[in-house]
């Protein structure tokens, strides 16, 4: 999935003849998983319909502050609304004002509400781009800290050929990504997660497993993502999807499948969080064929340890920072604080099952962070998304 995905873009169209590009940029954002709305300056109306970009962008699309019905078309609402404003095509006259804090369109007007980052592609003739007036107004629109998104080369619409195209939808999209990727906290960070149960086969149709549903996990895993990590996800049974996002899923079944994959990728990580709920014991024998009912009462099946998952990376630690999971039913903070200090942690995320909000196959959990030096941090019940950028908060600020 694209960092896009779920982004609020406002395109703000200007008059020249490059804005035919913006409807191919609407949908290549959109393709993305963006959400777009469109203004335009009011010349902008020559270059293409607003009509088109409202059909591309399934929103209304504006050019005045005042409607046809006397309404006011509210800048500011824009402004606040969008995460990103992308000023495309920016031409030398939209340049030139933005640079100088002129505000007489909703462009203009819109511009100067924002508050999010502002990205804008020039698009001019040969001479007007290499302009000195032009490379000032760049320069200090940058310096005001708005994004320029070089123009490029190519036929011009003069006829003449060098730099001063709009740079191509795809392009644009693209590098919208890498920008904000790259500013994010987590870029250049590799995620470590484990999620769900396990399960220990007794024979090929019956195992021991746990409630678990991974949705704490996986909540997890996108969230990493969206702060801009490199995420592997080691999931043992579970319905949950990490679907349209880019994230390294390895499907797992027993303790030991997931202590061969955690211990695979561990070198390499720098967050490693151990969310899954592992099995304790497995059977030490699983039989070959389906166990029979026979005439007794009952059964007896002999159990071993299974590998301490989280321990074995506790003892290997260098330099990753790792994440624990308890799940209590009594003494919650004492189990949990003897947990932290055996196995090596920097600090570990409790959940008691006698809070009605937590506990397996949730859609909300209700957690304690407590540390190395044993502060605790205590939070309300949230939903598991919430809880995961929670979690990822307390990991940035340990960093």
């Amino acid at each position: 999935m694209s960092i896009l995905h779920s982004k609020k873009i406002l395109l703000a169209v200007s008059a020249g003849i490059a804005a035919y590009k913006a409807a191919f940029l609407v949908r290549e954002l959109i393709k993305r998983g963006a959400e777009v709305k469109v203004i335009m300056t009011p010349d902008a109306q020559n270059f293409v319909t607003p009509l088109t970009l409202s059909t591309l962008s399934k929103n209304p699309v504006e050019w005045a502050f005042f409607g046809e019905k006397g309404d006011w078309n509210n800048h500011v609402d824009y402004a606040l609304w969008a995460d990103y404003l992308i000023v495309a095509p920016c031409t030398a006259n939209t340049l030139s004002n933005m640079a100088d804090g002129t505000c007489d369109n909703l462009v203009l007007a819109t511009f100067l509400s924002a508050k999010c980052p502002v990205y804008f592609a020039p698009a001019m003739d040969l001479d007007m781009y290499q302009h000195p007036t032009t490379k000032q107004n760049i320069q200090t629109l940058e310096k005001q800290g708005a994004i320029c998104i070089p123009a490029e080369a190519g036929e011009l619409a003069s006829g003449l050929v060098g730099e001063g195209r709009m740079a191509e939808p795809d392009h644009i999209a693209t590098f919208l990504e890498n920008h904000i990727t790259q500013n994010l906290p987590l870029f250049g960070k590799k995620v470590l997660i484990s999620a769900g149960p396990t399960y220990e086969n007794i024979d090929p149709v019956r195992f021991i497993g746990n409630y678990s549903s991974g949705k704490m996990g996986f909540e997890l895993a996108k969230t990493a993502f969206k702060l801009g990590a490199e995420v592997i996800l080691v999931a043992g049974p579970s319905h949950e999807s990490v679907n349209g996002f880019a994230i390294q899923r390895e499907n797992v079944v027993s303790a030991r499948d997931m202590y061969t994959a955690m211990h695979q990728h561990f070198e390499s990580a720098d967050i490693v969080v151990m969310s899954a709920a592992v099995a304790d014991y497995r059977p030490k024998e699983m039989a070959v064929q389906k166990i029979k009912k026979e005439n007794d009462d009952d059964m007896t099946i002999e159990l071993v340890k299974n590998p301490d998952i989280l321990q074995s990376l506790g003892q290997l630690k260098k330099h990753q920072l790792l994440v624990g999971f308890a799940l209590e039913t009594n003494n919650e903070e004492e189990y949990a604080q003897r947990k932290l200090a055996k196995k090596n942690l920097d600090f570990i995320v409790l959940n008691s099952l006698q809070d009605k909000e937590a506990g397996f196959q949730k859609d909300t959990n209700k957690i304690t962070i407590i540390d190395k030096n044993l502060s605790a941090r205590k939070f309300d019940a949230k939903s598991k998304k919430d809880v995961a950028f929670d979690i990822f908060n307390v990991i940035l600020e340990k960093l």
